[in-house]
């Protein structure tokens, strides 16, 4: 099908080819052959009177008129998906949909695992595509790569709604034969000792590390950095090492293993965690349906650590 000249299957192949930047990896992504695509680079070029893509040295590079198009076509193609595509129609028990969600390890034991399994029972033909936070993640959202993004309230965008919900707070986790701590720990007593700490693959603390580094005046004894939250118990299982934890994933790691949770003796502000989604889905009936399910398994996990 044209519109005024254009033939509006190529915009998917022109979204694909400008993000890939290569005509082989663009192929695979559009489930054709490289001569297909070459093919499809040719017609855009002669509809848009510029060569978009062009050689330099080993790989090809936007012209200024593709950098230009680049967003355009993909915040087209988002808003035609959550617009027209999406059915406003939505039954749990027939949708056949797969939600893209980006959380951190954190939010996909605490709230995710509950979540999932119970929309699983309600609406078996959804599934669920969790991915670990990556560098500006935001992005995914605004090219419709992913539907969800849960991450603390702090990290938010201000160009899509959001909502709160999720609240924790913060303890300490000690392994059980660790005689240098008691069931009190003073601030002198934490900083005494040697910790456990997370830092993510986008070399970014996590939040109460960045808080304690800027905020907190002190420094602690980093003794292992691991990569996940759910690292930490295992790299301070048979140690003196401390770590800070979320309360409600501390208290699910001490049912399954020699750990104890202590109370955290700084004052780090409770962490608020938000889903966020692009505008165009605002009307999306299935992910607001997803999201009020998040919603309500993280709700009690919210009241037990404001108690």
């Amino acid at each position: 099908m044209r519109f005024k000249g254009l033939d509006l299957n190529l915009l998917v192949a022109l979204d694909v080819l400008l993000r890939e930047k290569n005509v082989s990896r663009a192929a695979e992504h559009l489930c054709l052959s490289q001569s297909a695509t070459s093919g499809a680079l040719a017609r855009l070029r002669d509809f848009f009177d510029d060569d978009l893509l062009v050689q330099v040295g080993r790989q090809m590079v936007l012209t200024p008129r593709a950098t230009a198009l680049s967003g355009k076509v993909r915040n087209a193609l988002v808003q035609i998906d959550g617009t027209i595509i999406q059915s406003p129609e939505f039954d749990p028990s027939t949708a056949v949909r797969t939600i893209h969600i980006i959380a951190s390890d954190f939010v996909t034991i605490a709230v995710l695992r509950d979540a999932v399994r119970a929309m699983g029972r309600e609406a078996p033909g959804l599934t669920f595509d969790i991915q670990q936070p990556v560098k500006k993640p935001h992005d995914k959202i605004a090219r419709g790569e992913v539907d969800l993004l849960l991450m603390p309230e702090l990290y938010t965008s201000p160009d899509h709604p959001s909502e709160q919900f999720f609240v924790d707070d913060y303890v300490v986790l000690a392994w059980e034969g660790n005689t240098r701590v008691g069931d009190n720990l003073s601030a002198d007593d934490f900083f005494d000792a040697r910790h456990a700490t997370v830092m993510f693959e986008t070399h970014t603390p996590s939040y109460e590390a960045w808080f304690i580094e800027n905020e907190g005046g002190r420094t602690r004894d980093i003794a292992v950095v691991v990569g996940s939250f759910s690292a930490l118990p295992f790299v301070i299982e048979g140690t003196d090492y401390l770590a800070l934890m979320h309360r409600s994933m501390a208290n699910i790691f001490a049912r399954q293993m020699p750990l104890r949770i202590l109370p955290c003796p700084i004052d780090i502000p409770p962490l608020v965690e938000s889903i966020q989604w692009h505008s165009y889905s605002d009307t999306d009936a299935c992910l607001t349906w997803v999201r009020d399910r998040i919603r309500s398994h993280a709700q009690p996990l919210s009241l037990a650590a404001a108690e």
